[in-house]
């Protein structure tokens, strides 16, 4: 949106404007503009949507030109202005979650060389197990992309400017480095009055502070795959989360229904969508967790125009549970994910799959379609 068209439907904007601090017991905001100009506003109902903030971790050198933070609308102008110098070639990316995987493919595609690093194993492992991302780490590496994981990095080297990234296992040459390595939610407005989780997000419950409301990125979620309070910042728990909020503000109750972390990306064509638990977190969390894989071609065979999918569905042995679910082909099977957030919504069990009633029709998919196939040959 802008200022303009929401001013347009009867809001006041105040843009570049610090707001500095709220008394919740007299409910006013004091805010001070860049011109040094100071507010005060009253309020009958606050919602704070003050989202999260980048982790910058204490490595020594951070602070040399060219190492950047992409969070902020400015940030990427900032990025996108810097490839322009033919001089940029070597660009180091600190961080293999979505937004440190997705910088990597955008840098390859401006002709860059992409170094990709994590302490982890491999990339993207809080959304997917290991037979996903080894999928996910072909395909960078097939497109020029350097993985560098397990690996910690040490120093960021240069003369002012960046010139290099030493981690515990080598040392790589870098014109930019890209610092993702997570992010914190904002909770300086109301860190010292409002009830926290324990990573600092605001407590979004009956309980809370009245007339006062958290949403997006600084607050939690309701998360039905654990059945408790979780903090999953994605932006459409960000968006419902909005909804909530307003329809409460203006008088009319709504509840949120819960979430499963539902995500999904596409790096050179390779879709990769999940929601739940994986495998291993299950595990972690007390599971008596199992799953069950299948591959298959997503149409028939005569088809000329087909891909291969592949499905991991996560269940509970003892209870049968459908706990979680990713995919993954060139063809997008995105939609599919959404009918696996409603059965961890539901309960539903993973013999519940077996007979779905699933179309058939070649231009789609196969009679036996591989998420009724994963369902039958289930232990």
């Amino acid at each position: 949106s802008s200022k303009e068209l929401l001013e347009e439907k009867g809001a006041i904007i105040y843009m570049e404007t610090i707001v500095e601090h709220v008394d919740y017991e007299k409910k006013i905001v004091y805010a001070k503009g860049k011109d040094g100009k100071e507010y005060q506003e009253s309020y009958d109902k606050l919602i704070l949507a003050c989202g999260s903030l980048p982790m910058r971790p204490t490595i020594p050198g951070s602070d040399l030109e060219n190492v950047q933070m992409v969070k902020l609308y400015q940030n990427a102008q900032d990025v996108i202005e810097k490839l322009n110098n033919p001089e940029l070639k070597n660009i180091v990316v600190v961080g293999g979650g979505y937004i440190g995987v997705e910088l990597a493919e955008a840098f390859r595609r401006c002709d860059k060389e992409v170094t990709l690093i994590d302490c982890a194993d491999t990339c993207l492992g809080a959304y997917y197990d290991h037979s996903f991302t080894d999928l996910m780490n072909q395909n960078l590496t097939e497109h020029g992309i350097k993985l560098a994981f397990n690996q910690s990095v040490l120093e960021i080297k240069g003369n002012q400017k960046v010139e290099s990234v030493v981690t515990d296992k080598g040392e790589y040459a870098a014109d930019m480095v890209i610092l993702a390595v997570g992010f914190k939610p904002n909770n300086e407005l109301g860190k010292d009055v409002l009830k926290l989780y324990s990573n600092g997000a605001y407590l979004v419950n009956e309980t809370s502070l009245k007339d006062v409301y958290a949403i997006g990125d600084c607050a939690t979620v309701y998360d039905n795959t654990i059945d408790d309070v979780n903090y999953i910042a994605l932006a459409t728990n960000a968006v419902r989360s909005g909804i909530v909020a307003a329809h409460n503000v203006c008088g009319q109750p709504l509840e949120s229904i819960g979430v499963q972390g539902s995500n999904g990306i596409c790096i050179y064509d390779l879709k990769m969508v999940s929601t739940g638990l994986t495998l291993s977190k299950a595990k972690k969390l007390g599971f008596k967790a199992t799953s069950v894989s299948y591959r298959d071609l997503q149409k028939p065979a005569f088809i000329k125009e087909n891909q291969e999918v592949m499905i991991e569905i996560v269940y509970d042995e003892e209870t049968r549970r459908i706990l979680g679910c990713q995919m993954a082909s060139k063809y997008d099977i995105s939609m599919g994910i959404h009918m696996f957030s409603l059965a961890i919504q539901e309960h539903l069990t993973i013999d519940k799959l077996a007979l779905l009633d699933i179309f058939f029709l070649p231009h789609f998919n196969q009679p036996y379609n591989y998420i009724t196939m994963a369902g039958l040959t289930a232990k």
